[in-house]
């Protein structure tokens, strides 16, 4: 039996790097694309490319067929966390400022949290859990409530609603994925559901009516290269990384993720785009992001225990 080499110091920190600044750059990039393009059939041309390219990358290096359960399986998963999250993020992003999103999903670990404790055979939450939506629960409070957000980049009452459907959506999905036995190699799962979710989403942008918004001639540069770097770069590049970093490194370092991607996403959408950043969003932003830590943490000391 082999094992693999162990990586550098230096290839460790460039990937970390890459899943920070990429996944939180993909709600800007998010943001552009849909300035000019349908939401729903951005995101399932999006995934469709990405999940074709890795898929047939896979299966040249000799990956086997899925099976039908498997294909079953991963379909369920990419319903709910690319149709009912990604793509319903998209839809929300036509109105509401990529950093205000990433800080409502941000705190997508809440619904986890809560998701866990009410399915069927769930644990009850521990106190650092529960301190830590307590403390998410204050963060969202202090960033939709009165006067926070400047008028114009306030999203409306539907948008948010919607966030926090996408965000139980993609938990959801997470929870069926953790708990069902597909068997599936991580990468080729994720392939599997970028093709089966891809679409969900271009059938769902159809019945929408979307199609008929759907000019190729009247979409702007800006949105094309926002829609080549979610394929390449969001994507393609980005997952593979983080499955070898789940190889390399232990799942509490990996899922710091969590909480340094809404930070890079707000700043860059002040950056590039002007959206607001004053004290208030800067005050919700830490609380959010300090609600996440104590969560993962704590989830992580919970799953350390015998």
């Amino acid at each position: 039996m082999t094992t693999s080499p162990t990586p550098s110091r230096t290839a460790l920190l460039l990937a970390f790097a890459a899943i920070y600044l990429i996944w939180g750059s993909t709600y800007l990039g998010i943001r552009v694309a849909v300035q000019t393009m349908p939401p729903f059939l951005m995101a399932g041309m999006r995934f469709a490319v990405a999940g074709v390219l890795i898929f047939g990358f896979l299966r040249f290096r000799g990956a086997a067929w899925p099976t039908v359960k498997q294909w079953r399986d991963q379909l369920v998963i990419g319903i709910f966390i690319l149709l009912g999250g990604n793509a319903v993020v998209s839809w929300a992003e036509q109105r509401t400022p990529s950093g205000i999103t990433s800080l409502i999903l941000g705190s997508s670990p809440l619904v986890m949290v809560l998701l866990e404790w009410i399915r069927p055979g769930g644990r009850k939450p521990t106190v650092s859990l529960i301190v830590g939506v307590a403390v998410g629960i204050l963060g969202i409070v202090l960033l939709l409530g009165p006067d926070a957000i400047p008028e114009g980049y306030r999203p409306p009452a539907a948008d948010i609603i919607a966030l926090f459907v996408a965000s139980t959506s993609w938990w959801i999905g997470s929870l069926y994925g953790k708990h069902v036995n597909t068997g599936t190699p991580l990468l080729m799962a994720a392939a599997m559901q970028m093709l089966a979710g891809s679409m969900c989403m271009l059938l769902t942008g159809f019945i929408l009516g979307e199609g008929s918004a759907l000019h190729f001639s009247s979409i702007s540069l800006h949105s094309w290269l926002a829609f080549s770097y979610l394929v390449v770069a969001g994507s393609i590049v980005a997952f593979p990384v983080y499955v070898w970093l789940l190889e390399h490194s232990t799942p509490a370092k990996v899922s710091t993720y969590a909480y340094v991607n809404p930070v890079v996403a707000v700043i860059l959408g002040w950056a590039v785009l002007g959206e607001p950043l004053n004290l208030r969003i800067l005050l919700a932003s830490v609380v959010i992001v300090g609600a996440v830590a104590i969560i993962t943490i704590g989830k992580t000391r919970t799953a350390a225990k015998p």
